[in-house]
């Protein structure tokens, strides 16, 4: 068992974080989660989840979101709570993941520059040569964005847009999203049922069985 931790920032996206949380769970790994102000609110636009500015509210909200048994395996902290176990190396974290992972916070992990609990976990995974899988969602690129990108790739850091793919023929949206999510679970090392693997032979793949509210 190993414990990660998943930031949630203020991009769009924040269905993907719901269906690796339950796919992390699932494998038996435990995840400490902490978002943004501004990740609190798009969280609360795109999936109706009320977490203030996380913290004990977060908590709170945590199990009609994720449901009982998920939530019992998530450790929530606020953002500017840097005095959690997970801003320091000695808490042997196996990786972090932002997801999803806006701009603004990617700059400053690039540059190095931790103003709250997300990034400063992020900035430990580089310092201590640990998995850093950070999943932006933006478009298009400006030319800030890809020299920040190109960086954060040059010091370590896995770079995996939130961009899925129709080769194995979506059916629905919780398809395309479980398609996204079993990519940054396969670049974690969890094993996985998200979605049918390429097989080559081009035939319709089968039912994911997990996604949001899965």
């Amino acid at each position: 068992m190993s414990r990660f931790f998943i930031g949630i920032t203020g991009a769009s996206g924040h269905a993907y974080t719901e269906v690796v949380v339950r796919a992390l769970v699932a494998a038996g790994h435990e995840v400490d989660l902490a978002l943004t102000v501004a990740g609190s609110k798009v969280l609360r636009h795109e999936l109706g989840v009320d977490a203030g500015a996380g913290g004990e509210h977060l908590a709170r909200e945590l199990e009609p979101w994720l449901g009982e048994e998920v939530a019992r395996s998530v450790r929530a902290f606020a953002a500017d709570a840097i005095e959690a176990p997970p801003s320091s190396g000695t808490a042997l974290t196996a990786a972090c993941i932002l997801c999803p992972c806006s701009m603004g916070t990617l700059a400053r992990v690039a540059a190095g520059f931790s103003s709250n609990l997300v990034e400063r976990v992020a900035d430990v995974a580089l310092k201590e040569g640990r998995r850093l899988v950070i999943v932006p969602r933006e478009t298009p690129l400006s030319v800030v964005h890809l020299e920040n990108m190109a960086r954060l790739a040059r010091l370590g850091a896995v770079i995996l847009p939130a961009m899925p793919g129709f080769y194995h023929r979506p059916r629905t949206l919780d398809d395309l999203v479980a398609h996204l999510a079993g990519k940054i679970l396969d670049r974690l090392g969890v094993e996985h049922a998200l979605g049918a693997r390429w097989s080559g032979t081009g035939d319709p793949p089968g039912e994911s069985g997990i996604g949001p509210g899965a």
